[in-house]
């Protein structure tokens, strides 16, 4: 049983899920950081990015959800069994850093940044593991392959962990997520530069307008090349990057979780407003900020 799928959707297709979804019981609209919508269901979150126009379903209702209401719609979904990777062709083996993020768009947790080094002896590797976005991928499935990409021979790779304290007290001095981003890129291409020093290019994920990462970067005077393209987790390096911040953000939110005792739902929806609540009831609002991102305007929903 998968607990996410994820598949392309066109504007058109998304349109007409929307609607269907809106007129069917049991699904509330909910938001989403950069998603175009949201709906809750009792055991499903789905949600459209128009961005990378990506569908993705996450939950214990993933399946149930994909039979009933996506038929046969092509798609890219997560279980159990070995991913598919992508023919060798497309595969990108000249010598550089990827980089990519988790957990921007969730009010609970921390922001991870990950950086991977690729190389010509490298990429293959991370190929034949399997290494794709993040997204596709369960949550089982993440943490093995992060383990099994730390564990590769003349792997260079880099985390950089920023938890919802340290977060909240960065965001106030940077005051723009964009920039607290671009800060967190630039700091993680920096550690692997001083790993690989004759590296010559660095590839993001185009995250906001590309002068923000570049100014980040130069701050920093490294010689490194960088390029920022949208989907930038169909090159080996942003997808291996994708899995190690991934991995981490769910290792904290298990932990979390746990320590807390209290449910940390993703995303910020209703059921994480409540979930927030929750919280303050048992700890006090004033441990809100050990949890969660404070900007996110969940924060005046839970404490009004």
């Amino acid at each position: 049983m998968a607990n996410q799928f994820s598949t392309e959707f066109t504007p058109a297709q998304a349109a007409a899920l929307e609607k269907r979804l809106l007129n069917t019981r049991g699904f509330l609209r909910t938001e989403r950081a950069y998603a175009d919508w949201c709906f809750e269901g009792a055991a499903v979150n789905v949600a459209f990015y128009p961005k990378r126009r990506r569908l993705l379903v996450q939950g214990k209702g993933c399946d149930a959800f994909v039979r009933e209401h996506l038929g046969d719609v092509p798609a890219t979904p997560s279980t159990n069994a070995a991913p598919t990777v992508a023919p060798d062709t497309a595969l990108d083996t000249r010598p550089h850093f990827g980089v990519d993020e988790s957990g921007k768009g969730d009010y609970f947790g921390p922001l991870c940044i990950a950086g991977v080094y690729s190389s010509p002896d490298t990429a293959p590797l991370l190929h034949r593991l399997g290494c794709r976005d993040s997204k596709t991928l369960d949550d089982a499935q993440i943490l093995r392959m992060a383990d099994a990409i730390r564990a590769l021979p003349g792997i260079a790779c880099e985390l950089v962990c920023i938890g919802p304290k340290r977060y909240n007290e960065l965001y106030a001095e940077f005051g723009n997520l964009n920039r607290l981003l671009a800060w967190g890129h630039a700091r993680v291409i920096a550690a692997l530069h001083e790993q690989v020093p004759d590296c010559p290019r660095a590839l993001s994920d185009q995250f906001a307008n590309e002068w923000v990462l570049r100014r980040a970067l130069g701050a920093r005077h490294l010689p490194v090349q960088l390029e920022q393209r949208t989907k930038g987790e169909s090159d080996i390096a942003v997808a291996a990057a994708s899995i190690l911040a991934r991995a981490r953000f769910v290792q904290w939110m298990r932990e979390a979780a746990a320590a807390a005792r209290c449910e940390l739902p993703l995303g910020c929806s209703p059921r994480v407003t409540r979930a927030a609540r929750a919280f303050v009831t048992q700890h006090g609002a004033e441990r809100l900020g050990d949890i969660a991102k404070l900007h996110f305007k969940t924060t005046a929903q839970v404490l009004r």
